[in-house]
């Protein structure tokens, strides 16, 4: 016979297998603003990010989340207080600021802002950083979907453009203030098409001038984009001040729901790791070129679109209102009819110009071919967790050893201080020998490998699959390029370091000797100096050595061409 005390302990210990099993709803932090951390396996850290929860926060209820990204010099914390229009108090410098916060009214929001690892702007590290954030948010609270937002001002204005056109299908709107936009951004503009877009700026700006605002509002508009644009006069470069006073942004933002299942897309990209948009995914990009498609679903089962260099598509229509399993399904394809019983994921490949229907998967063939993961440029090898490596392999002197040792510790330091208003940027990578290279950093990391096949052992142990490989006469030149190996990226430098004579200019929020990273391509070839190119260029979509930067290369009689 049960007694009532068994009965006790087996509710207790069910009670307690409950809360363990569901953390994300076990919550019992502290209303109002924090600071909370997630794990980076970027460069195994713990990453601060700004939090804000309401009032009576509860579980059972899905809440809105605004993502507040800061500007340069700035943090976190502040971020956090300027996003509720906070201002800092007379005479208060931003470091006093960051200490405390201020009172302010509850809103019914969930507001994260993450740290960009000081001042680096929104790609490669940072750009990790919102997305870890983002799920981190997700994962500890319940989050509407459907109502997720983004912020941001100055560099995280211009961060805001770049990862909310990146991503279109994860945000209700965005609202850039005084945005700076990096470079390519501009490209990305048709992506606004499914969510509202509100502008801010000050038209006495002096450090972000205000005609590049206009210019995209202009843009927006004739793109049929709903745009919302708030100049203030006689404002210089803190027009955040006006922007967010009085928490205005959370009543513009609250009547905006993301629709999952649009019925129009269009969507743009260069870049495979930029893939998907709703029920839309690239599978095969012209190399080079910017991928274009505007599709249209009409009526039930019937999808007209219409491309530009693209050449394999994928259309996942699951759970679409306008899409019924089963049935007749037809899609007129650049003009080309063609007619399916509907699955509710369709792929199309393109050949020789002339769109055709394809099993899934695409993918099937086992040659090195540039996709997802595995597309360079250079930058993406430093975009996420990457080893620097030296070499030892030709028992080099103590002098040389420490000639190398000094260059890959250079190369690894992102956080070299860059003065009080930028401060240090907090990303700190491993440097170690390639005799010390470890099997769980092959397998997990990108390799920033120094050296040729005859000093670097690990460049010897993939030399075989390398495409080039600089001749140990090459004393004055430098070579970097980036090849894809066993899933991972290595980025091979050798001879001339790829900051050696360097003009400062590039990444403006990045130190010296990485500031030109983002600007390479899959190769680049230089004498004397890195800013005296001998050749560079984008290696073949199957990953070779092709046309004119081959012949460049060759030509140079300072590089092994190994295919």
């Amino acid at each position: 016979m049960q007694t009532n005390s068994g009965i006790g302990y087996i509710f207790t210990v069910i009670c307690l297998l409950f809360v363990i099993s569901h953390p994300a709803r076990s919550q019992k932090l502290p209303s109002g603003p924090q600071v909370l951390t997630f794990f980076s396996d970027v460069d195994d850290t713990e990453q601060p990010y700004g939090l804000y929860l309401p009032k009576n926060y509860d579980p059972a209820k899905k809440y809105p989340l605004v993502m507040m990204l800061h500007g340069a010099g700035s943090n976190h914390r502040l971020a956090l207080r300027r996003v509720f229009g906070k201002s800092n108090a007379e005479d208060e410098m931003d470091v006093e600021a960051s200490r405390y916060f201020p009172a302010w009214d509850d809103v019914d929001y969930i507001v994260a802002s993450p740290l960009a690892r000081g001042t680096a702007g929104y790609q490669g590290v940072p750009e990790q950083d919102v997305y870890d954030v983002l799920d981190d948010v997700k994962k500890r609270f319940s989050i509407d979907e459907n109502r997720i937002y983004l912020t941001g001002l100055s560099m995280g204005g211009g961060g805001t453009l770049w990862i909310g056109l990146t991503r279109p299908d994860i945000w209700a709107a965005i609202a850039p203030v005084c945005p700076a936009p990096p470079a390519g951004t501009k490209d990305l503009a048709p992506n606004a098409l499914n969510f509202p877009v509100h502008f801010f700026h000050g038209d006495a700006d002096p450090v972000v001038p205000v005609e590049g605002t206009r210019k995209w509002v202009s843009d927006l508009q004739d793109m049929g984009v709903e745009v919302f644009y708030k100049e203030f006069a006689n404002v210089k470069h803190d027009s955040w001040v006006n922007a967010y006073d009085n928490q205005f942004i959370f009543e513009w933002f609250g009547p905006a729901v993301r629709d999952p299942f649009p019925a129009k897309v269009r969507f743009v990209s260069k870049q495979y790791k930029y893939n998907k948009a709703f029920w839309i995914t690239f599978d095969k990009i012209e190399q080079g070129s910017l991928a274009d498609i505007d599709a249209q679903l009409g009526k039930e089962n019937s999808l007209v679109f219409k491309s530009k260099n693209l050449n394999a598509v994928t259309f996942n229509l699951k759970d679409h209102p306008r899409f019924k399993s089963g049935t007749s399904f037809k899609i007129d394809a650049d003009g080309t009819i063609l007619n399916t019983k509907a699955d509710s994921t369709i792929a199309l490949e393109k050949v020789d110009n002339k769109w055709s229907l394809k099993k899934l998967p695409l993918n099937t063939s086992t040659q090195l071919t540039k996709r997802k993961g595995a597309e360079g440029p250079i930058f993406d090898a430093f975009s996420s967790r990457h080893v620097y490596v030296y070499g030892t392999k030709d028992a080099p002197s103590a002098e040389e050893l420490a000639k190398r040792i000094a260059i890959a510790t250079k190369a690894a330091d992102w956080a070299q201080y860059r003065g009080p208003f930028l401060g240090r940027m907090m990303f700190f990578p491993r440097v170690v020998s390639d005799k010390e290279l470890r099997k769980s950093d092959i397998e997990s990391s990108n390799l920033i490998l120094f050296g040729t096949k005859e000093t670097n052992s690990v460049v010897a142990q993939y030399a075989s699959s390398l495409p080039v490989h600089l001749k140990e006469s090459a004393k004055d030149f430098g070579l970097l390029y980036v090849f894809p190996v066993n899933g991972r990226y290595v980025a091979v430098n050798s001879g001339l370091p790829w900051w050696e004579g360097s003009e400062d200019r590039g990444l403006p929020f990045v130190p010296v000797a990485h500031r030109k990273l983002n600007s390479y391509k899959d190769l680049i070839l230089y004498k004397g100096k890195s800013d005296n190119v001998v050749a560079e260029g984008y290696l073949s979509d199957l990953w070779k050595l092709t046309g004119k930067l081959r012949e460049a290369v060759a030509a140079s009689g300072a590089v092994t061409i190994t295919e």
